[in-house]
């Protein structure tokens, strides 16, 4: 698409089948082995038949598998830091066969897609722990979810016969969409913006910093399968509404919804999110602090510095990178190290864990840490915890 950055691999990958064939390979499908998937799977079978995981036509085949876990490329050379595989308790792996087609069902054994499946292998569980989580602690969410999925790994490109029913169906862009609106609005330089949390003050100063040298700002939550305690989707939606609605300028905001799972894999997931968002469209991504990490178990700045393991050109697209930013009072504004030359006695910054007590005691956070609008939001959402959002 003119003006529009190439996505990752030189394609938009789609595996999602034609409507004239569907009922066909569903009949097909019913007689075929059937592997229930988990939901990080579904949320990853999803981001393979939309091709916002281009150029990835399936679950990963050994080769890449381990290229990817040493080396953070694939096999071809692509850079790729997370390896997307499907697995397979070792019961349920015997019965399968390397050449046959395999029926991919969800809970409630509904028939999703057809696996052509090309190979099984094994795994060092540990291994991939250590390389891609930089921790075999079982603490952290990506390690346990690791440790407790199957023995095996069956690799092979996949037929997508439907993807789940969702919520946020009006923000429920595929990156084809994505790409189409801004060729049209005639965004050559598109910033992205990841997120699993409400945007509160820091990040809507990073956003609107960003925006000042592109056309436009590109605000792409997370809606996949998250970590028990974060702050559900629906509620962080409604958050996001208000902001754009009253904060941003509309004509240069697009909004929508990425339906992965988060891995909390700190840079080697920074550069999976640069990735994805290329595909959708952008040229620049924001990196702030400690992108997509939990715990201690990353420096504040390594999804920086895992940036320059890579070639620009390589990656195809621009990371702008931010310092932690807060409110300080002796500047009247937002500001960040950078920035700032005051005291941390002048800076308003709140943790996560403050925020959340606060929230929960029916306390909202100050104008300087969020806008009043959102924090009315939460904490009328956290009394409840109960999801009452849909689109």
């Amino acid at each position: 698409m003119k003006g529009v950055v190439v996505p990752h691999g030189g394609k938009l990958v789609s595996r999602l089948v034609p409507a004239e064939v569907q009922g066909v390979l569903q009949e097909r499908a019913l007689s075929l082995k059937k592997v229930r998937l988990t939901p990080r799977a579904v949320c990853d079978l999803e981001m393979i038949a939309i091709g916002a995981f281009s150029p990835l036509e399936g679950f990963m085949g050994h080769v890449d598998y381990q290229s990817v876990v040493n080396h953070m490329h694939l096999a071809n050379g692509l850079p790729w830091t997370i390896p997307i595989t499907l697995s397979a308790e070792a019961e349920e792996a015997r019965w399968l066969k390397e050449g046959e087609d395999v029926a991919l069902v969800d809970i409630a054994d509904k028939v999703l897609a057809i696996l052509h499946l090309e190979e099984k292998y094994d795994y060092d569980k540990e291994w991939e722990a250590e390389q891609v989580y930089r921790t075999t602690d079982e603490e952290h969410p990506g390690v346990v979810t690791l440790y407790n999925q199957g023995e095996g790994l069956l690799g092979g490109k996949v037929s997508v016969l439907e993807i789940p029913r969702h919520d946020f169906l009006a923000y429920r862009l595929n990156p084809v969409e994505t790409r189409r609106i801004f060729a049209e609005r005639g965004w050559k330089r598109v910033v992205g913006f990841q997120t699993r949390n409400p945007i509160h003050r820091a990040h809507e100063y990073i956003q609107k910093c960003a925006l000042e040298i592109v056309d436009g700002l590109f605000i792409h939550p997370l809606v996949g399968e998250t970590k028990d305690d974060d702050i559900p989707a629906w509620l962080r939606m409604k958050c996001y509404e208000v902001l754009v609605e009253n904060y941003y300028p509309r004509d240069r905001v697009v909004m929508a919804v990425m339906p992965a799972a988060m891995r909390y894999a700190g840079p080697r997931e920074a550069i999976l999110h640069a990735l994805v968002r290329k595909n959708y469209g952008c040229s620049h991504f924001i990196v702030g602090r400690d992108h997509a990490g939990v715990g201690n178990y990353y420096g504040t700045y390594d999804a920086h510095y895992v940036f320059d393991e890579f070639e620009e050109e390589e990656l195809g697209v621009v990371p702008l990178f931010f310092e932690h930013a807060f409110y300080c009072r002796r500047c009247g504004n937002m500001a960040s190290p950078k920035t700032c030359p005051h005291e941390a006695d002048d800076r308003i910054i709140l943790s996560g864990t403050k925020v959340r007590a606060m929230l929960q005691q029916g306390e909202e956070p100050p104008p300087e840490f969020t806008r009043p609008e959102v924090a009315q939001i939460l904490v009328e959402g956290m009394k409840s915890r109960q999801p009452s959002y849909s689109i």
